[in-house]
């Protein structure tokens, strides 16, 4: 093991790679030791709340509300269910809930139990939720009635808290005993695996309460804040933005479906509803910074991170930016840092410096620390650790490493993966991916996951995924494959094997047919000269069911644009061609431009086709112009809003 990080071995002889003040520096910028409370977890934070504001406002979502009291005693009476099905510390409970109260509620439930919540996002495919749970042995499930088709028949007890809701509300509402310790499962989260099969990730207790202290002190964070929460269960942001504000008394807002994912409509429900503190994915964050915003707001903080920021925020905003960066194995934040309203073109944000109680440390291939400035991996120590992956010790000994320059018996590194730099000020700058895993939307994925799917498909000999960004700022997932011989195949029969698979966010936008891969000179595939899509490489389906009306004319005009497309077929789903939540966003404001009318996300979700789209948008027409006088629906048609 390495003692001194600074120097090389060189026969007898060792060379230092940093000056003795940038050796200095570098272990100033890593003494980030702050004290935290450990005798008290997660479910016991909450309760202690219950208990002193009763009656304070814990969750609010639409016109429902839940006050520290009943929130408490729903939980209790799940957490006391799940006892009796023999949940307590380390048993794993798989928790499948659509964004609501009820996921609140479950888990919640699962820690006062004194289990460990696996969330199970229900738009994942069956198969994918099938592994999850086999590979999680999953005692019991908490689920919703209408979701229990979506999870395998196993030998696993199930509790619906809608159908069951009559049995859990005759169960004790006093908090049950738990024996529960810091150095405890507190959660797994699932995350794209390079092996082609997805790895639970093991957080505990200590290292979850690490980052709650962290973020309540940095934030200054009290019963009167109003924070939100948008994520998915299975992103472990969902735990960030939940913990820190349940365990001092502060209120969690859950956004509604549009306005999670729309720029406009997020700052006006921030707005509205006078939040002081949010978290935005990247992709969201940026399309609202870009946005005017009224002085009187009540937002003091604008969190964000899961992707790259680009660009800095306007002097005029009247809330904090602050950049974050952190692995799910590193507890959802590594470091943070306020982002200075002022532009560097050449410069993106920095990810800022490491929180309380971890370490960052930027190496190169022997595990030496790089000189200031200069590019090396990013690897993470400290309390925000995870245990490591479930059920893979092989891959939990390659990614998390003995400790070179710490003395603590079972000291751990996390390699990241991601290379980055010290900047002079101790600031950290992001600069991508030494393997190629890919970020989209804030998603982590392998593309060796996508690939080994593609491959089974009986027409692929062979495939490569890579993200393309041929258009700053949109990001696409493109796969090349290339064929068997004499194979023939339509981008639909592709997805529709993929889809069996993986969930929609690793689904391929576009697929390009190659008669061969190009090789480097050593014989590895050269990404360099891997073609961009166009209208010749691209694969369609063999049919393309052309517009009939006017209608489906310009909606094809104003999609096959956006997705990057030159041809659509007015029965494809968008979603399926690589649209999403942010893209959709743009279809409804152009077809509120073209065609008078506004639409849903929800909408679009319902009718992804151009065929149901063109549908529902000639049935809003129709009921605008009834409610019309004649003059103006004469004045209406006129404009070309026909039906």
């Amino acid at each position: 093991m390495l003692t001194n990080s600074s120097e090389i071995a060189d026969g007898s002889r060792y060379v230092p790679l940093q000056t003795e003040g940038e050796q200095w520096q570098l272990a100033a910028w890593n003494a980030t030791q702050q004290d935290y409370p450990r005798d008290a977890c997660v479910p016991q934070l909450v309760a202690g709340q219950a208990a002193a504001t009763p009656d304070a406002v814990a969750l609010v979502v639409g016109n429902q509300m839940l006050s520290y009291q009943q929130l408490n005693q729903r939980a209790n009476q799940l957490a006391h269910s799940l006892q009796t099905l023999g949940v307590g510390p380390n048993v794993l409970v798989g928790l499948c809930v659509e964004r609501s109260l009820d996921m609140v509620v479950g888990l919640l439930g699962i820690l006062k139990a004194g289990g460990a919540y696996v969330p199970l996002d229900p738009s994942y495919p069956p198969d994918r939720l099938a592994f999850m749970v086999e590979d999680a042995q999953a005692p019991v499930l908490v689920t919703q009635q209408h979701l229990v088709s979506r999870l395998p028949a196993r030998q696993a007890q199930v509790i619906c808290l809608d159908a069951d809701a009559a049995v859990l509300a005759r169960q004790s509402t006093t908090d049950p005993l738990s024996a529960i310790t810091a150095d405890d499962l507190v959660y797994i989260i699932y995350t794209s695996g390079s092996t082609g099969r997805p790895k639970g990730v093991q957080i505990t207790h200590g290292s979850l309460l690490n980052l709650v202290y962290w973020h309540q002190r940095v934030f200054a964070v009290t019963a009167v804040d109003r924070a939100t929460q948008l994520t998915s269960p299975a992103f472990d942001a969902t735990g960030w933005e939940l913990w820190p504000y349940l365990t001092i008394g502060a209120s969690v807002y859950l956004l509604d479906e549009d306005s999670r994912v729309a720029p406009a409509l997020c700052r006006d429900w921030l707005v509205d509803h006078a939040i002081t503190i949010t978290f935005l994915p990247t992709a969201l964050a940026e399309g609202v910074l870009a946005l005017e915003w009224p002085e009187a707001t009540a937002l003091r903080y604008l969190l964000t991170g899961a992707d790259t920021l680009h660009h800095y925020p306007s002097p005029s905003l009247p809330f904090a930016l602050v950049n974050n960066y952190g692995p799910t194995e590193a507890t959802v934040v590594t470091t943070y840092g306020l982002v200075p309203p002022t532009e560097h073109a050449n410069l993106p944000p920095s990810i800022g410096r490491p929180i309380d109680n971890m370490q960052v440390y930027i190496l190169d291939e022997h595990l030496r620390q790089v000189p200031i400035g200069e590019p090396g991996e990013l690897h993470i120590g400290g309390a925000g650790l995870a245990k490591g992956y479930l059920t893979r010790p092989d891959l939990t000994e390659e990614k998390f490493i003995a400790h070179p320059f710490s003395n603590e018996p079972g000291a751990c590194l996390y390699k990241t993966g991601d290379e980055a730099r010290f900047l002079p000020d101790g600031q950290i700058a992001f600069m991508g991916r030494i393997d190629y895993q890919i970020k989209i939307r804030g998603y982590r994925i392998e593309p060796d996951e996508i690939m080994s799917v593609l491959i089974e498909h009986p027409a692929v000999q062979t495939s490569l995924v890579v993200a393309r960004e041929d258009t700053a700022g949109d990001k696409r997932l493109v796969a090349y494959v290339v064929l068997s011989p004499g194979a023939v195949v339509t981008a639909s029969s592709l997805r529709e094997t993929l889809k069996e698979r993986l969930p929609d966010y690793m689904i391929p936008a576009t697929f390009v047919q190659l008669g061969s891969m190009p090789l480097t000179s050593n014989g590895k595939v050269d990404r360099r000269a891997l073609p961009a899509p166009d209208a010749t490489n691209t694969l369609h389906d063999e049919v393309v069911a052309q517009p009939h009306t006017p209608t489906e004319e310009r909606l094809v005009a104003i999609v096959a644009p956006l997705l990057g497309l030159q041809h659509i077929s007015i029965d494809d789903n968008f979603f399926m061609l690589g649209g999403h939540s942010l893209l959709g966003t743009q279809v409804i404001a152009h077809v509120a431009n073209a065609f008078g009318v506004d639409l849903s996300l929800r909408t679009l979700f319902g009718s992804p086709t151009i065929r149901q789209l063109s549908a529902e948008i000639e049935r809003l027409i129709v009921a605008r112009v009834e409610a019309m006088s004649d003059e103006e629906a004469r004045r209406l048609l006129e404009q070309g809003y026909n039906a």
